[in-house]
C-alpha cells in the first residue's frame, strides 16, 4: 500500500489549525462486479476515499460493453477495466498487477451452471486456479479474498441443520456449481498465496430473485423441510467494504488464512417451505395455494444454518432481514399484487405448473424415467409415488423448534453440531501428530506423515479409505473440510464413503439409508448415470 499526506483544517475559536496525517491508499482488483454481490461490493467500496483505484475484470460478452461505459461514467479514473476471461492466465495477471487486495466474486451459478457446465468449470474452478496462481506469482503479493458457496456442504436436514467450517464437504450429486467451487477453493487454500481467505456465501437475496425463480425447474430442487439461511446481496457487498476498511486500518490480523461462512444471522434462518411462503406473500399466496408437496425433491439439495457468526462479530455487516427484503420487493414490484385478483389455481397451473415440464424439474426426470436423478433427489421412484399430493398429508416443520432463532448457536446448539474427529478445544497451532492421526481415522483413512507439519498450512501426507494417497495441509482438512481429491466430488460415491467414514456417515444417513450403495456420475456428454457401488 502507498501512503499519501492528507491535510485537514479545523477551526477553534477563530484560530486555524492544520493537521497533516499519513493515510495508506489501496489498489483493489475485483471480479464478478456484474453479479449481485460484486455489484454491491464495488459500489460500496468506491465510497472509501483511501481506495485509489479498483481494477475490474469484465468478460468480452457484448452485454458488458454497456456496463463498462456505465462504470467509467460513474467512477472515472478510479476504475480500470480489463476485458477477458477469468480462465485466461494473461487476463488474471493483468488484473492483479499492482493490487494490494484481490476480491474474487465471479461465479456461474445454477441454473446456468446446470445448462452450461463448461462455463461453470471455466469460471468456478479453472478461474479460481488461474487467479490464485496469478496472485502467487506476484513479486509483491496481493492478499486474496475468494468467495465460495454454502453448496459445498451439500444436503442437510433438520436432523443436523447447523454447519460450520470443518464440516464435511459433500456437494450434491450432479451439482456442477458446487463441484467446481469446491475444487476451486481448495486450490486457493493450497496455492502458495501468503494471505488468503475463503468466504462461503449462504443463500443470497437479490432484486432479480423473483423473476429467476419462476423461470426454471431449479425451483423444485428445494427441499421443503430443509434448512436455509439468507443474506442480502447488499449486506454481502457491505461485508467486503468492511473487510477493506479494516485492512487499511491494520485490523485484519484474525482474518487471513482462514475459512469463514457469510451468514445471515438468526433473523434470516428459514426452511425451504418458509422461503417459498416469504416470497409468495407479496402475491397474496402461499406454497399451499401455488404448489403441491410432491413437486419438490426430498434430498440432494444444499442449505443449512450457519453455526458460526464470526464474520458478523468482526465486521458487523448484517443489516437486512428476509422480512425487510420482501417488504421492499412488494413495494417496488407492485405488479405482483395483481396476483391477489387471480385465482390461486390459475397461478398454480400457468406460473408454476408450467415449470414441471422444464428439463431441470424433478417432475420431468420422473416422467422421462431418469433413474439417476430421481434416485439422487428422492431415493427411489417408490419414494416419489408415496409422497402426498395434498398438503393435508404433508407435515411442515417449524424451524424455531430446531433452534433457528438462536443468536449464539455455537453455544446454544453445541450438542447438535457435527463432530470433526479431534479435540477442537485445543488451539489449532497446539495440535499434535496424534490429534491429526485421530482426525484421519475419523475420516476413514490415515495420516502417513511421520512428523507434524511445521505450520497448519504446510502439507502432510494422507491416505483415504479407498487407498488413495494425497497431500494436504492440516488446516485444509480439519478446518476446510476437504479430504481425498480423488474420491470427490465426482463421481459422487458417498454411499461407499459413509460406510467407512464416521465423518461422512454422521450427516449422510440423515437423508440416505445404510443399504443404499450407489455411485452417481456424468458421462462425457453430461448425461447423468447411476450404478451400484
Amino acid at each position: 500500500m502507498n501512503v499519501i499526506i492528507v491535510v485537514s483544517v479545523r477551526i477553534f475559536s477563530q484560530n486555524w489549525h492544520f493537521f497533516a496525517q499519513e493515510v495508506e491508499i489501496m489498489k483493489i482488483a475485483m471480479t464478478g462486479v456484474s453479479g449481485n454481490m460484486g455489484r454491491e461490493a464495488l459500489a460500496q467500496s468506491m465510497q472509501l476515499e483511501f481506495i485509489e483505484r479498483v481494477r475490474v475484470l469484465l468478460t468480452p460478452k457484448r452485454k458488458n460493453n454497456k456496463l463498462s461505459r456505465r462504470l467509467k461514467a460513474r467512477y472515472g479514473d478510479r476504475i480500470e477495466i480489463v476485458r477477458g476471461w477469468l480462465s485466461d492466465a494473461a487476463a488474471c495477471e493483468k488484473l492483479v498487477e499492482g493490487a494490494d487486495v484481490v476480491v474474487n466474486m465471479a461465479a456461474v451459478i445454477p441454473p446456468h451452471s446446470d445448462k452450461n457446465p463448461q462455463a461453470s468449470y471455466l469460471c468456478n474452478q479453472l478461474g479460481a486456479v488461474r487467479l490464485a496462481d496469478a496472485v502467487a506469482a506476484m513479486k509483491n503479493q496481493a492478499k486474496l479474498i475468494h468467495t465460495s458457496t454454502v453448496a459445498v456442504y451439500g444436503n442437510r436436514t433438520l436432523a443436523h441443520p447447523w454447519g460450520r467450517p470443518g464440516d464435511p464437504l459433500m456437494p450434491a450429486a450432479f451439482d456442477y456449481y458446487a463441484m467446481h467451487k469446491m475444487i476451486g477453493e481448495r486450490h486457493v487454500m493450497e496455492s502458495g498465496v501468503k494471505n488468503w481467505a475463503v468466504l462461503r456465501q449462504t443463500a443470497m437475496l437479490y432484486e432479480g430473485i423473483i423473476f429467476s425463480n419462476i423461470s426454471d425447474g431449479l425451483l423444485f430442487h428445494t427441499t421443503l423441510n430443509g434448512p436455509l439461511e439468507w443474506v442480502t446481496a447488499r449486506d454481502s457487498g457491505y461485508l467486503i467494504r468492511r473487510i477493506l476498511e479494516c485492512e487499511q486500518q491494520g485490523k485484519n490480523e484474525k482474518f487471513w488464512n482462514r475459512v469463514f461462512d457469510i451468514s445471515g444471522g438468526h433473523l434470516n434462518r428459514r426452511t425451504g417451505y418458509d422461503t417459498f411462503a416469504d416470497g409468495f406473500s407479496i402475491m397474496g399466496g402461499s406454497p399451499r395455494s401455488y404448489f403441491k408437496p410432491n413437486w419438490c425433491a426430498t434430498r440432494n439439495f444444499h442449505g443449512l444454518w450457519y453455526a458460526d457468526n464470526e464474520l458478523e462479530k468482526m465486521y458487523s455487516y448484517q443489516r437486512g432481514t428476509v422480512e425487510g427484503f420482501w417488504n421492499e420487493m412488494g413495494k417496488k414490484y407492485r405488479i405482483f399484487r395483481l396476483a391477489r385478483l387471480v385465482p390461486a389455481a390459475l397461478i398454480r397451473k400457468c406460473v408454476f405448473g408450467r415449470l414441471l415440464g422444464d428439463d431441470n424439474s424433478p417432475s420431468k426426470w420422473i416422467k422421462n424415467g431418469d433413474e439417476a436423478r430421481v434416485t439422487a433427489a428422492f431415493g427411489s421412484i417408490e419414494n416419489v409415488l408415496s409422497l402426498p399430493s395434498d398438503w393435508t398429508g404433508f407435515s411442515v416443520e417449524d424451524a424455531k423448534q430446531y433452534g433457528s432463532d438462536e443468536s449464539e448457536p455455537m453455544q446454544a446448539c453445541a450438542g447438535r453440531m457435527l463432530s470433526h474427529g479431534y479435540d477442537e478445544s485445543k488451539p489449532f497451532e497446539k495440535l499434535t501428530l496424534d490429534d491429526i492421526r485421530e482426525a484421519a481415522i475419523f475420516r476413514g483413512g490415515r495420516c502417513l506423515s511421520k512428523e507434524m507439519a511445521e505450520t497448519p498450512y504446510a502439507k502432510m501426507l494422507w491416505q483415504c479409505s479407498e487407498g488413495h494417497t494425497f497431500s494436504a495441509a492440516p488446516y485444509t482438512v480439519l478446518k476446510g473440510g476437504h479430504w481425498c481429491p480423488f474420491c470427490q466430488p465426482q463421481p459422487w460415491k458417498y454411499d461407499t464413503l459413509a460406510k467407512k467414514s464416521p465423518y461422512y456417515a454422521q450427516v449422510w444417513y440423515d437423508s440416505h439409508s445404510a443399504d443404499e450403495d450407489y455411485i452417481y456420475s456424468f458421462d462425457k456428454d453430461g448425461n447423468a448415470h447411476i450404478e451400484r457401488g
